[in-house]
């Protein structure tokens, strides 16, 4: 069996698109946005979330006309050469590994937070949390989605609880720690700053693409995919500049940065300034079950694009393998997890998503360059979209720091190695037994 089962509809869809979103990103890198650009991390939030909805646009009209597993790595192939499909695929599992290791110790911070340990077994809580989300999405689609349901509801709950129960002191306290808009701890926020700011907050709403990369598994794609997508990021920008502004006006831009970076906790810091005791427990709580959402969203993504390449030739072919019981690519979500534990065991927090936003911004500049070259009957939205989607993504890009460019381009080139000398037997192995299209 080579396939996988149409099991999600709408609600699950968007909930699986919740999953991803409402993690990392709203619980930690938007503080790390803040200690970048100061208050003006807000519009930061809404210029990336722009962006996001013009790659989104583009992602969800390629999912709807070629709704298989695997994304931007399959519509590479299909729409333009196969060495750019090879090259999204690539950054694709480079860089949401990245992602699942910062969940995996996001995780671990507001667990050991919320249970008053010290740092001392950080990494190893984290690598435990891989393990076990590896071990819950090797059961399948349908268990993995009644688990996200969970998670996905308790998130929302604290994070609704932070913005209603943060709002009145903010509201009261005045705009004194939102002005100057642009002021940093220099007194000001520099173009590059503010740019820089935008990039990390842009990887915080790339979880909707993982609606795409399940398009294999989702019911009636051509109309639940767009719809889904849509639901998502209007969602999640209305949590994140929620949050933002009341983290800030809590705790002032350089208070919430400085708590991301040293705890790695900035929200329940948040919530300590609030008379209500609860609120911080529950946050943490929250926090924790949303980086284990992530967690489970980027496996079962990781796993999906894991899948595609195998059936290409560009992985190992057993990553092709499709366990007929569960429904699920069991050799690609092992292998996946593996990586994703290894990281979680030696990375860092910051340096996981200061390396995820450069990655993952070339790897939407090709899904766009692949939306442009949809044929007219096929395309559901205007192509100045993909042209924005494509220009903004390469604009951030540029003002990532230089050392992540350099990683990242190396880490590219060794792709590309790979593809053209070690996968070659694989790809022609499997276009014989015909696994590729």
């Amino acid at each position: 069996m080579t396939h996988l089962k149409r099991e999600l509809g709408l609600p699950g869809a968007v909930l699986m698109g919740l999953g991803a979103m409402l993690g990392t990103g709203v619980f930690v890198s938007i503080g790390f946005g803040a200690g970048i650009a100061g208050p003006a991390v807000v519009l930061a939030l809404l210029l990336a979330a722009g962006l996001a909805t013009c790659n989104a646009f583009s992602s969800a009209q390629l999912a709807a006309s070629h709704p298989v597993s695997g994304g931007t790595y399959e519509y590479g192939y299909r729409y333009l050469r196969p060495w750019l499909g090879f090259s999204a695929g690539w950054m694709f599992l480079c860089a949401k590994t990245a992602s699942a290791a910062t969940a995996a110790l996001g995780f671990a911070a507001y667990l050991l937070q919320l249970l008053g340990f010290g740092e001392g077994v950080h990494a190893l809580v984290a690598g435990g949390a891989a393990i076990s989300i590896t071990l819950l999405v090797l059961g399948g689609i349908r268990r993995s989605n009644v688990a996200n349901v969970a998670i996905v509801s308790v998130t929302l709950a604290a994070l609704v609880a932070f913005i209603v129960a943060g709002l009145p002191p903010v509201v009261a306290s005045g705009t004194d720690r939102f002005v100057p808009l642009f002021g940093g701890a220099d007194g000001g926020t520099s173009a590059p700053a503010f740019f820089h700011a935008t990039a990390l907050m842009f990887v915080a709403f790339t979880g909707y693409a993982r609606i795409a990369t399940l398009g294999e598994e989702v019911r009636a794609p051509r109309r639940t995919i767009p719809r889904a997508i849509a639901w998502t990021l209007a969602v999640s920008a209305i949590v994140y500049v929620g949050v933002a502004i009341v983290g800030i006006g809590l705790l002032g831009a350089d208070g919430f940065g400085r708590a991301a970076v040293g705890e790695a906790v900035p929200l329940v810091v948040a919530a300590r300034m609030v008379a209500a005791g609860w609120l911080a427990p529950l946050v943490a709580v929250g926090a924790a079950t949303a980086m284990l959402g992530v967690l489970l969203n980027l496996v079962l993504g990781l796993s999906r694009v894991a899948l595609a390449m195998g059936r290409q030739g560009d992985l190992p072919p057993r990553f092709a393998r499709v366990d007929a019981q569960r429904s699920t690519p069991s050799a690609a979500v092992v292998g996946v997890g593996i990586a994703v534990t290894a990281l979680a065991l030696t990375a860092s927090i910051e340096t996981s998503w200061t390396f995820s936003a450069f990655t993952v911004l070339l790897y939407y500049a090709i899904t766009n360059l692949a939306a442009l070259q949809l044929p007219d009957e096929d395309r559901l939205y205007p192509r100045t979209v993909a042209i924005i989607g494509l220009a903004g993504c390469l604009f951030l890009a540029w003002w990532v720091p230089v050392g992540i460019w350099m990683a990242g381009l190396a880490l590219l080139g060794l792709g590309l190695l790979w593809h053209v000398v070690v996968a070659r037997r694989w790809r022609q192995a499997s276009t014989t037994t015909g696994r590729t299209g």
